[in-house]
């Protein structure tokens, strides 16, 4: 889980799992441009790399392999263990 929370506490990374979550298996230029059209982030290809390489490791993204494309697609079971994790007390009655 240490891995899941690092990835989060990212905003850019954040904002890449809001954009895999609208639509999946997508490319680095498309994420690169749907950062810089709908959030108005322009980071380097590098860089957006480097956070889906991070999001990779934490088992939030998983990518494939498509002849020269790789593919990026969200995987939201990690963030379902969150809630088990702390889970809700009962109101005091």
């Amino acid at each position: 889980m240490t891995d899941v929370y690092k990835a989060l506490a990212d905003e850019t990374r954040r904002v890449l799992l809001d954009e895999l979550l609208t639509r999946e298996e997508q490319t680095l230029f498309e994420l690169c441009t749907r950062l810089a059209m709908n959030h108005d982030l322009t980071p380097s290809r590098q860089a957006i790399s480097q956070h889906l390489d991070v999001l990779e490791a934490a088992d939030l993204v998983r990518t494939e392999r498509r002849g020269r494309y790789k593919l990026h697609t969200i995987n939201t079971a990690p963030l379902a263990e969150i809630p088990q994790r702390w889970p809700q007390r009962k109101a005091a009655s």
